[in-house]
């Protein structure tokens, strides 16, 4: 967590990585790497990474991604997958050029439903379904969806999507497929199992089940959940007591906006507000602070709790679901003043 406390913007060389399929590219020459947008349009593309530079002005947007299994090894009862702690979740600035920029191009039929975005990585095993994700084109034609090309004011990393990758600010970073080489715009909703069959919670307002329990109904997972985390101290840290120690950290969510961050250091039985430092954005971190002095020597386990504009709170129990995705609570920190 460290890592969080020492800026908004997460380093390139800190930024989690995930892949879903083992063969992937290790190196792709900028000169002969093509994108494809095809399917259900009027005019189909073949780009070079010079020409979808030309094509239209690059933007800038700072966002959140984050794994739906983030924090996954706090479930209780546990699931099966990564153990996660809160790690696999990282604020950069994209650059890149809209979606909408690229289907203004291609002029979508008025039947199109759906674009489904493909990525270099491939499986192992014939047969294994490449990862593929889909937006519906309403979504896609927003102007905030766009295919990067750099991270932090740099080439993207090989290894957090080079050239292109697809960032849907606000989701879960199951959308955030790499090495994007491929659109495809369909007039159904696309089957394929990356949507139809994995990365799917409850069809529900809170997308969970009861502990043990399989939901009946299921959707895709789409967007975040409001998350608070303190940063400036790890658990087991020490700290004076009878002293003021100003205690930092991060907020965020998908994008409505934080109004408010609360602390309590006795248990959730009273809260104090923090104070809001610099943001990077509605889909970005916020920082936070608070000075929290012990009154006595002994342990103290200081929680924060964010609200966002459209009245979102971290519950102070735990939701459940069997794949551990989208978790959203009070999280503590325990710490001993001496």
């Amino acid at each position: 967590m460290a890592v969080f406390t020492d800026g908004l913007l997460t380093p390139n060389d800190a930024f989690f990585v995930r892949y879903h399929l083992s063969a992937h590219p290790t190196r792709i020459a900028p000169a002969t790497f093509r994108l494809r947008v095809r399917g259900k349009v009027n005019t189909a593309l073949e780009l070079s990474l010079a020409d979808l530079k030309r094509l239209a002005p690059p933007v800038e947007l700072t966002a959140v991604n984050q794994c739906s299994g983030n924090s996954r090894g706090y479930f209780n009862p546990r699931v099966n997958g990564g153990q996660l702690g809160h790690g696999a979740m990282g604020n950069a600035r994209w650059t890149g050029i809209p979606v909408r920029a690229l289907l203004g191009q291609s002029r979508p039929r008025k039947d199109a439903r759906q674009v489904a975005f493909k990525g270099l990585d491939h499986g192992l095993l014939a047969g294994t379904p490449d990862f593929i994700k889909a937006l519906d084109v309403d979504h896609a034609l927003d102007g905030e969806v766009m295919l990067a090309w750099a991270m932090n004011g740099e080439d993207l990393p090989m290894l957090n999507g080079y050239p292109l990758r697809l960032i849907v600010p606000g989701y879960f970073g199951t959308y955030g497929v790499k090495h994007v080489d491929d659109l495809e715009v369909l007039d159904s909703v696309y089957t394929g199992f990356w949507m139809a069959s994995a990365y799917r919670v409850a069809d529900n307002p809170s997308h969970t089940v009861a502990p043990g329990t399989a939901p009946k109904k299921t959707i895709p997972i789409a967007r975040f959940t409001i998350r608070s985390f303190i940063t400036s101290l790890a658990d087991n840290a020490t700290i004076p007591a009878a002293r003021e120690t100003v205690v930092r950290g991060i907020a965020f969510d998908s994008g409505h906006g934080i109004r408010e961050v609360t602390v309590s250091s006795d248990g959730g039985q009273t809260w104090r507000a923090a104070t809001l430092g610099a943001d990077s954005g509605r889909y970005g971190f916020g920082e936070w602070k608070f000075g929290f002095t012990p009154p006595a020597r002994g342990s103290f386990t200081p929680l924060s709790r964010a609200l966002n504009r459209i009245g979102e709170s971290q519950p102070l129990e735990p939701l459940w679901n069997p794949a551990g995705y989208a978790r959203y609570v009070v999280e503590t920190v325990c710490v001993e003043a001496v």
